[in-house]
């Protein structure tokens, strides 16, 4: 019994740490998930699935696979029955691979849950509703320990594509919508993790969390991104100079979830006051971020999201 699927990663509209309201969108790099299951691979007692499901990485070895061994488990428990099968005694075997950098900010566990949830759903034969796929990874995110919020908005962005807005504290989707920009992405050397967020400074800036929600409920997406940065560049402890070195050239720009990376997004058709005139304002910014030290690569929105192949 075996599945593939892929989902893409993310960038930040509205980081949620503040007030559990969040809002991301989907960006063309991928995590593609790869299962097999076993319906023998246990007996008939067992309930503890960790020695039953094993994962990896692709080129890294040493990388912390719990998350994803858990949305196999969480699967296979969920839609086991339909496919007629036992979950106490299946398991199976889980790979990624991807093109997103790890604890970087670019929602790399939310589109690794996301495709390991559908590969599992393949393997099994069924096909479910992208959003309970979605609350399924959530919760195995929140079980793993791998968010503060849960992430709802990145791992909704992931699935559906485009843009969401998203209340965490009920994994209710508040809104979606589609968004064509090109997007510039900076990652720095160093990693951060989404667990380690010092969550009562994040809910010091609620006031301007609740901004970039009216700005972004308003479709003033750019101005909500650039407001969301410069919020939690303070609260979080990165520096502000990427987002200030983006403007006016971009239509917005945030530190991307805790960090450490940076996205700027760039739309000809933008109403709001950062509007572009085309690919020369990207290779302005592109320039400016290229004399920092790291990664600094382009992509562009995604509208089509996580997918079983």
């Amino acid at each position: 019994m075996q599945g593939r699927a892929t989902a893409p990663a993310a960038g930040t509209v509205l980081n949620a740490l503040a007030t559990g309201v969040g809002a991301a969108f989907a960006i063309d790099a991928d995590t593609t998930a790869s299962v097999a299951l076993d319906v023998h691979a246990g007996d008939a007692g067992a309930t503890d699935g960790d020695d039953r499901i094993s994962g990896s990485v692709a080129g890294a070895p040493d990388a912390d696979t719990a998350l994803v061994e858990r949305c196999v488990e969480l699967a296979v428990e969920r839609w086991g029955a339909d496919a007629g099968v036992d979950p106490a005694t299946t398991g199976g075997e889980v790979t990624t691979e991807s093109d997103v950098p790890m604890a970087a900010g670019l929602k790399s566990s939310s589109a690794a849950a996301n495709a390991t949830v559908l590969a599992t759903a393949s393997a099994l034969g069924v096909d479910p509703d992208p959003l309970d796929a979605c609350r399924l990874g959530v919760q195995a995110a929140r079980d793993a320990g791998v968010t503060v919020t849960g992430a709802f908005d990145d791992a909704s962005a992931s699935m559906l594509g485009g843009l969401t807005r998203t209340d965490n504290r009920r994994d209710e989707l508040l809104a979606h919508d589609d968004v064509e920009w090109d997007v510039l992405v900076w990652t720095p050397p160093e990693r951060a993790y989404s667990a380690d967020a010092d969550v009562d400074r994040c809910e010091r800036v609620a006031p301007m969390a609740v901004l970039v929600d009216e700005l972004a409920d308003a479709g003033a997406y750019g101005s909500a991104m650039t407001v969301n940065g410069l919020a939690f560049t303070a609260a979080l402890d990165f520096d502000p100079s990427p987002i200030v070195d983006a403007l006016p050239d971009a239509t917005g720009a945030s530190l991307s979830g805790t960090g450490p990376s940076y996205v700027a997004v760039f739309d000809p058709d933008a109403s709001d006051d950062h509007a572009t005139d085309g690919a020369d304002d990207i290779d302005a910014v592109a320039a400016r971020w290229r004399d920092r030290d790291g990664d600094c690569w382009r992509t562009t929105t995604r509208s089509d999201g996580a997918r079983i192949l």
